[in-house]
């Protein structure tokens, strides 16, 4: 048993590739033409970290629950948790990039922690080693 992919949602395609490949350093794994349930087009988008398996479906939001959600699908908490093996390497490199931190970096038992907004607003964990 294994998580294949998760869903964020998002106001458009193409920033939020951008983001996520370009800023983040994600693989861009799919990007293909795809029907909605009541067949209007869409995209079929998927990005994941470098050698994972567990990829993320950006989906664009349809409909007004759904645009409510882009920004807040864990409620305001930290929801989603990068890890990496050189924190202040990747930190320099988001923060050259114009990532918005929320935080300041920290160290906790568990390694080195920095929250930062993703381009939809959602609040994630930059975490390395301690």
């Amino acid at each position: 048993m294994r998580l294949e992919q998760i869903t964020i949602v998002v106001e458009e395609y193409d920033p939020a590739i951008a983001f996520f490949t370009d800023v983040l350093g994600f693989e861009l794994v799919e990007d293909s033409p795809s029907l909605t349930n009541d067949g209007r087009p869409k995209r079929w988008v998927v990005v994941r970290p470098p050698g994972a398996e567990t990829g993320i479906l950006l989906a664009r939001a349809d409909g007004e629950r759904q645009r409510a959600a882009v920004g807040d699908q864990a409620a305001g908490r930290v929801g989603f948790f990068l890890r990496v093996d050189d924190f202040d390497a990747t930190y320099r490199r988001m923060v050259d990039a114009g990532v918005r931190f929320v935080t300041e970096p920290r160290e906790q038992p568990y390694g080195r922690v920095v929250v930062f907004l993703d381009i939809a607003g959602n609040r994630w964990d930059l975490l390395g080693p301690a």
